[in-house]
């Protein structure tokens, strides 16, 4: 027989057995303000996962993605902006129909067309820009560029706990490697809700009676397959930039979004264009990289289709380029060449449709307005 030590053979197989519960050797006082052990998942892989470099996520992928998170126990699943693209409009009405435990929210900017949107594709809930005292559930910080520290967060969290009483969301990137550490000092702030991708587990006791851990590897997997994994500051896209928004900002002051000159580790900054997520600024900066010469309205209505396409298939940055120049060189030729010519049969009906959708927008936006005036009293009459 073996010898034992507190009970157990050496030797034994021990990988399945249950470990003890312990306490923490150095566990500190609990204030009143910490929730460490009472907070919220806002699961962000949907949106934030999007913007990763080479990201592409079909409704299909989305949905088992959707899924597995409200498996888990996420309190909320964020979606990408339906004012992104029509798809993105698309798959969140569709994940909104899921029926999922999860409530289901998007961003928008700061403008009705945007909230209007969202609404009617029937998320829960919106994030915009926003103040206490006009009556918001929550409020939130973010720390898109990564480069808040622990000490800076509580600091931050407990001034803004003291002069709110709604809740408080916090977002943490994580280009130095401080995301988990932010966010579990945000907790002990008095946050309430925080931001995740792929999962953040905080207090191990609370995070076992609340979410079903057994699901987390599964959903890992999933996500991976849809995502590379890039690491900070050296990482293949640590400096690229895909979001319209973020796009905009770069192209005007790169320090808007980079806490770091790429060029002092030899890495470069990056705009991706070739996605649904892309903005006419970046498409505006691709073509004068390649020396085409276009306004301002036929750049917009070269985005509109590169955002179109992206819907239908993954883009490569040849292809998009591929688009960009043959939509310049349609506009002074009578006869229209295909953007991209190795579509398939379903791609090509695809986005035939898409582009009587795009040609109908024009007008409905001008019905719509008509409509908007009328009711408001200020058109009464139209030739």
């Amino acid at each position: 027989m073996a010898p034992h030590i507190n009970g157990n053979s050496i030797g034994a197989n021990l990988e399945h057995a249950p470990h003890a519960h312990q306490t923490k050797p150095m566990r500190t006082v609990q204030d009143f303000l910490s929730n460490v052990s009472n907070f919220q998942i806002i699961e962000s892989t949907l949106r934030e996962g999007e913007q990763f470099a080479n990201a592409f996520f079909d409704t299909e992928t989305k949905v088992k993605i959707a899924r597995a998170l409200d498996e888990f126990g996420v309190e909320y699943i964020e979606l990408t902006s339906p004012a992104s693209s029509e798809q993105s409009r698309r798959d969140c009405e569709t994940i909104a129909k899921l029926g999922l435990k999860a409530k289901i929210l998007t961003h928008v900017r700061c403008n009705l067309d945007d909230a209007r949107l969202a609404v009617e594709t029937g998320v829960d809930g919106v994030d915009v820009v926003a103040v206490d005292k006009i009556g918001v559930t929550r409020v939130g910080i973010a720390d898109t560029v990564g480069v808040a520290t622990p000490r800076e967060v509580y600091d931050l969290v407990r001034t803004l706990r003291g002069v709110v009483r709604c809740d408080i969301e916090c977002h943490f990137h994580n280009d130095t490697g401080c995301a988990i550490a932010n966010a579990y000092c945000a907790l002990e702030a008095g946050a309430t809700h925080v931001d995740t991708a792929r999962m953040l587990t905080q207090d191990r006791e609370y995070v076992k009676s609340k979410y079903d851990l057994t699901k987390l590897k599964a959903v890992e997997d999933l996500v991976a397959d849809a995502v590379e994994v890039n690491n900070p500051v050296t990482g293949f896209c640590a400096f690229t930039h895909k979001a319209g928004i973020h796009a905009k900002a770069i192209l005007a002051n790169p320090a808007t979004y980079e806490i770091i000159n790429p060029a002092d580790f030899g890495m470069q900054r990056y705009v991706h264009f070739a996605s649904r997520l892309t903005g006419w600024n970046a498409i505006k900066s691709r073509c004068d990289q390649l020396g085409l010469n276009m306004t301002d309205a036929q750049i917009k209505q070269c985005t509109a289709k590169i955002k179109a396409m992206a819907d239908i298939r993954k883009l490569a940055i040849e292809d998009t380029d591929v688009i960009i120049n043959q939509f310049y060189h349609n506009l002074s030729n009578k006869h229209e060449k295909p953007l991209l010519s190795d579509l398939t049969l379903e791609e090509k009906k695809a986005f035939e449709k898409k582009e009587l959708e795009l040609n109908a927008e024009p007008e409905m936006k001008k019905l719509d307005s008509l409509a908007n005036a009328h009711t408001n009293g200020i058109v009464t009459d139209h030739a």
